[in-house]
């Protein structure tokens, strides 16, 4: 419960720890465990029920079939009046080997907790154990969402022998993959599934979808272990603490696939004024915002004939060289390599859709490479690739296209060029010369215009220079402790 509090504390939510059962324990071992009654575990809750009504709900050591009915039984009693988060943290036994729950509790779990939570967090000992089967982490979480759970994280920060990254398989409506940092080489370990899974269960407090939940746990984790300390003769505790979200070093990677992702790369920070980013839908515009000054330009054609797609991309390559400009080109990156254009600009659901194969040769074209990203989650899987630039977006509300994302404001735009390891592109609702030189202030070394600058180029692009040229007078946009979420988390209903 005391890392319990402490990964609370560093997101800023409140914690009502509710007693399930007491142990006596030290940094070495587990000498004894005693459930608390039923009665006790539901006179607790109904104490905070009408008080304190929580968002998010986190279990630990459950010690009995019994417990176990009785926190189902008040997750459908609290879900009856509002949304609740359930986070299940399988706590089936002790490092040290002291078991905590039998056969009838494991059942319980499978029947009663899984098909209520919105996110088990179990280690790969605990997900065999709920699965009844030895099998990889990618299979573990997906029988564990056969049997009725929202989302699935299996924890492999403690399979020391696994490498040198400490990797996580996230099953999640939106998103599939490993989680990767590097392993922290520490003795001080103790607490440490508490911290995630309460970590997490406060992100969904948060409204963060799972998959975001789950890298922001990922990062107050890794920085609670790196500040974990020694107290006593065994394994010391770790120490989660505010922070933890604005240090680079802890955003983790995420892959695509089954395939564990290259470990995050050295932050790349590129100084100079931000510049305008002209995208542009034919050649003719490519060489108007050329003309205008514009030195780094996107071709975006959504839907046209092969012969015709050649023809554009040749001739705005062509346009670019003569004006001293850089093209990038949407989505059509072979026909973009064969132009000789200088990179190609990829969604994320695009870079999916490539398979390793494709992402592979991708990576070996030459291209710079662009990546779209609007969530935490998706900022992970950029992080992958070492992109010559991640695009944050949108920032304003945009007319452009359907999104499924929030706007991210100039806050978390802020947080994104100070987090990302590439820089950043602000895309996204940007209209006027203001908008330009305020997300220029949060650090965007990119600023994405399209609709405001493609009627008339020659009179709306050099405002935005100018305002770009005076980001050097503005105080920078403050960055935030905590991003904000883009996409609303959906919790269970009872």
């Amino acid at each position: 419960m005391s890392a319990d509090q402490r990964a609370a504390d560093a997101f800023g939510v409140h914690l009502c720890p509710v007693v399930a059962a007491v142990t006596a324990q030290n940094s070495r071992a587990v000498a004894r465990v005693e459930p608390v009654r039923p009665e006790l575990l539901g006179a607790q809750l109904a104490a905070l029920e009408d008080d304190l009504p929580p968002h998010a709900v986190k279990t630990g050591l459950l010690g009995s079939a019994a417990l176990i009915e009785v926190v189902a039984r008040w997750i459908d009693r609290l879900r009856s009046r509002r949304p609740v988060a359930l986070v299940v943290d399988p706590v089936f036994a002790a490092s040290t080997g002291a078991s905590f729950a039998d056969e009838n509790a494991r059942r319980a779990y499978r029947e009663l907790l899984l098909p209520r939570a919105d996110l088990v967090t179990p280690n790969r000992r605990e997900a065999e154990a709920l699965a009844g089967t030895a099998l990889a982490a990618p299979a573990l979480a997906a029988e564990l969402r056969s049997l009725g759970a929202g989302a699935v994280c299996v924890t492999g920060g403690d399979d020391a022998g696994e490498g040198a990254l400490a990797l996580d398989w996230v099953d999640t409506d939106h998103a599939r993959g490993w989680l990767a940092l590097p392993r922290i080489d520490t003795a001080h370990t103790h607490g440490t599934g508490c911290t995630f899974a309460t970590s997490a269960a406060a992100a969904l407090a948060l409204d963060f979808a799972a998959a975001d939940a789950l890298v922001l746990a990922k990062m107050a984790t890794a920085g609670a272990l790196q500040r974990g300390y020694r107290a006593g003769q065994g394994a010391g505790p770790v120490r989660a603490s505010t922070g933890f979200a604005g240090d680079p070093r802890l955003l983790p990677s995420m892959s695509f696939d089954a395939v564990p992702p290259q470990p995050p790369a050295a932050r790349t920070v590129v100084s100079g004024q931000a510049q305008l980013y002209a995208i542009v839908d034919r050649a003719a515009l490519v060489r108007a915002v050329v003309a205008a000054g514009v030195k780094i330009v996107q071709l975006r054609i959504k839907q046209a004939e092969q012969a015709q797609l050649r023809e554009q991309i040749r001739a705005s390559v062509e346009e670019c060289r003569a004006g001293g400009a850089r093209l990038f080109v949407n989505d059509y990156w072979q026909l973009a390599k064969e132009a000789g254009a200088d990179g190609v600009h990829l969604g994320q659901e695009d870079l999916a859709a490539l398979g390793p194969d494709g992402r592979r040769s991708l990576a070996d074209s030459g291209l710079a490479l662009g990546v779209s990203s609007h969530c935490l989650w998706e900022l992970a899987r950029a992080t992958a690739l070492a992109p010559e630039y991640i695009a944050c977006g949108p920032v304003w509300p945009t007319a452009t296209k359907a999104m499924p994302w929030r706007e991210q404001g100039l806050g978390n735009l802020a947080w994104w060029c100070a987090i990302a390891p590439r820089p950043v592109a602000a895309i996204g609702g940007i209209l006027t010369a203001e908008q330009a030189r305020a997300a220029a202030s949060c650090g965007a070394r990119y600023v994405c215009m399209l609709r405001a600058i493609a009627e008339h180029p020659h009179a709306a692009v050099p405002p935005v220079l100018d305002a770009l040229r005076a980001v050097s007078a503005d105080l920078p946009i403050a960055v935030p402790e905590l991003p904000s979420t883009s996409i609303l988390s959906k919790t269970r209903s009872a």
